[in-house]
């Protein structure tokens, strides 16, 4: 975002704004009107500058008497992620980012970056997926490529266009070539690699990253494709007041067996206490998709190989809150030959349906 493309001068006159505005036909056309501190005074669109000079000021009035003062905004120590929701749902396209003294530090296109989430991510990406072999002989899982694009880069767009800015690849089977295609990646966030000289487990390799004392980390496998929320994934964290957030799927288990209820009091006499044809059980699955506070991850022990299953049940056992976030839409674990068609049949889907849009 070009900052001083939208911004205006608050002592500037109507005529001139109307000639900046006339500029940006084709883009967002609203401006920020600015004192000589850079302080915003208010937002400007043409509607603004009708409805003044139907009120009777002049082309040549200050636009300090046409500015809507009571414009929305974010700002940029703690992002308000509730406030930005509300803003894209009023249809509000930038969105200025202001400090303590209300200068204007940067300008969100909601139709570019829908969010603005504060907090860090780390995407695993030291598998070697072995389900996959021989796609995987010679190319890490998360840079095989669906539809012409590497699977971390779905992830990593998804990322980015919540805001999220620093990102992590924990990375170790064919680390060189993960390393390399970020290196060689001039668009989009700057991404920071970590190797792990030996398996360190689902979420060990957290030690290796520069994680904050303070706040969130997203924490999630590179090789899924999914359309979950991570605003809302966020939201629901903070409203839970949780430590730790794990998004889930619905998994069904259908037995195709007669299942008996045995009575557990008198297991000697071997009493049925009820009988069901053909139970199903529903559960919910980790989906592979985390928020932890930061804490609980700077205690993970460098070197040292730590599952992301006892990393939470270690927390919970030590009063830890925990909770879950179903997503809705789309999820796919890409562990097996059967699972890649399926990713690539709907990517496939997901960009023909776009041409048509």
């Amino acid at each position: 975002m070009n900052i001083e493309q939208h911004t205006i001068s608050k002592s500037d006159t109507v005529r001139h704004a109307l000639e900046r505005l006339n500029k940006l036909s084709g883009g967002p056309m609203t401006l920020f009107a600015i004192d000589a501190e850079g302080r915003v005074a208010g937002s400007l669109t043409d509607g603004d500058i009708r409805r003044a000079l139907i009120a009777g000021r002049s082309m040549d009035d200050s636009l300090e008497n046409v500015a809507h003062t009571q414009f929305r905004y974010l700002s940029a120590e703690i992002p308000d992620v509730a406030e930005i929701r509300t803003c894209r749902n009023l249809g509000l396209r930038l969105l200025p980012v202001v400090d303590n003294g209300m200068r204007l530090v940067d300008i969100i296109d909601l139709s570019e970056r829908h969010t603005q989430l504060p907090m860090d991510a780390i995407l695993m990406a030291g598998g070697k997926g072995e389900r996959l072999r021989p796609l995987t002989l010679d190319t890490p899982k998360p840079l095989l490529e669906i539809e012409g694009k590497a699977i971390i880069d779905y992830n990593i767009e998804s990322l980015s266009a919540c805001g999220i800015k620093r990102i992590t690849v924990a990375t170790g089977y064919l680390a060189h070539m993960i390393e390399e295609h970020f290196a060689e990646k001039t668009n989009g966030p700057k991404v920071r690699c970590v190797r792990e000289e030996k398996p360190l487990g689902t979420i060990g390799a957290v030690s290796l990253a520069d994680i904050p004392e303070n706040g969130l980390t997203l924490v999630m496998n590179s090789d899924l494709l999914t359309t979950i929320s991570f605003e809302d994934m966020y939201l629901h964290h903070l409203s839970s007041g949780a430590d730790i957030t794990i998004a889930v799927i619905p998994y069904q288990v259908s037995v195709p067996y007669a299942i008996l209820t045995i009575d557990t009091q008198n297991p000697d006499l071997h009493k049925v206490a009820g009988i069901e044809e053909k139970p199903s059980f529903s559960f919910y699955a980790n989906a592979g998709i985390y928020i932890f506070s930061n804490d609980i991850l700077r205690n993970v022990p460098p070197g040292r190989r730590v599952d992301a299953t006892d990393l939470i049940s270690e927390a919970i056992a030590s009063g830890r809150r925990t909770t879950y976030f179903p997503i809705k839409g789309t999820w796919i674990d890409i562990g097996s030959p059967v699972d890649f068609r399926q990713a690539a049949e709907l990517m496939k889907h997901h960009r023909s349906m776009s041409a048509e849009n």
